[in-house]
């Protein structure tokens, strides 16, 4: 059987489900705050794969892998900057191995931001950068990625790079950053309003753009409309489940599965080509997401 490319589903007008949160689904399943999610996938690859499957149970038709800080910079903090290939590669055969051979299932690459600035606001240069995300790149390739998502990004210079490597790879990007309501408006952390983040990306080579984290549903409606309104490109959002409050030591999100629902239907209205959830969201967000989009 042969399979259906992401970007062929998408040309077809169809709107693909992704999953929710991989930090807030691996606190409930043991992860410790300030421990490297990304070993996981080499210390407890069983696990990251149940996480996957319940995801594509709930239906997504896409799931990121484990790999949101599996970049050099990150993983060096950990004393494994030398097993950027192998972290990433495990990351992508173990989210594999959730989909249950599934053809209209996908695994896409997280790519997230490295931590550091590139020259001159910060030491690295645009080509050590560049260098750092094909590493990390390849070895989401090698373990079998269809796609690749340049995620949560707040510095358009480090986002572009990250394309530019996944685009050097032969492969399908979606890119997308993360914006903050100020008195002026939707700003990413370093200035970037989200109609120059679309247009910035595209020209750069992004296949979809987008938005994640940072917001819940209701903002992340007014973010889609900026950027359906600069840029024809296929769009991804990635809404949080609210913003988070401490409850008796713990991290709550309020925005409810339910409460979520109403509102993915207008992300549809606006044009929202791929729709999925951030922190806080649960398979059971994605299930009540999938059963609108399916009906």
């Amino acid at each position: 059987m042969t399979k259906t490319s992401i970007k062929d589903r998408i040309l077809m007008k169809e709107t693909l489900v992704s999953d929710g949160a991989t930090g807030t689904w691996l606190q409930e399943h043991g992860l410790i705050p300030g421990d490297s999610p990304e070993l996981f996938n080499l210390s407890q690859p069983k696990l990251i794969t149940q996480m996957s499957k319940e995801y594509f149970d709930a239906g997504s038709d896409m799931v990121l892998t484990n790999t949101f800080g599996g970049n050099h910079f990150m993983l060096k903090k950990y004393n494994q900057g030398g097993n950027v290939f192998d972290v990433n590669k495990a990351a992508a055969e173990n989210a594999r191995n959730g989909d249950d051979k599934d053809f209209s299932k996908y695994v896409i690459g997280s790519v997230g931001p490295t931590g550091e600035f590139i020259e001159p606001l910060g030491t690295v240069s645009r080509e050590q950068m560049k260098d750092v995300f094909i590493e990390q790149i390849e070895g989401m390739k090698a373990g079998g990625v269809d796609a690749v998502l340049v995620e949560t990004m707040f510095a358009l210079d480090e986002a572009q790079v990250a394309v530019e490597a996944a685009k050097s790879l032969g492969v399908f990007v979606m890119a997308t950053m993360t914006f903050t309501l100020g008195p002026r408006g939707f700003f990413t952390m370093t200035g970037v309003t989200p109609e120059q983040a679309a247009k910035e990306l595209e020209s750069t080579g992004a296949d979809v753009v987008g938005a994640n984290c940072g917001n819940g549903i209701d903002n992340m409606i007014l973010i889609a409309e900026m950027i359906r309104q600069s840029t024809d490109l296929p769009m991804l959002i990635h809404s949080n489940a609210g913003i988070p409050a401490i409850e008796k030591g713990r991290i709550i999100y309020p925005e409810t599965p339910e409460y979520m629902k109403t509102r993915f239907q207008k992300l549809q209205e606006v044009g929202v080509d791929i729709i999925g959830g951030c922190c806080g969201t649960t398979p059971e967000h994605i299930r009540e997401m999938s059963k609108l989009i399916r009906n």
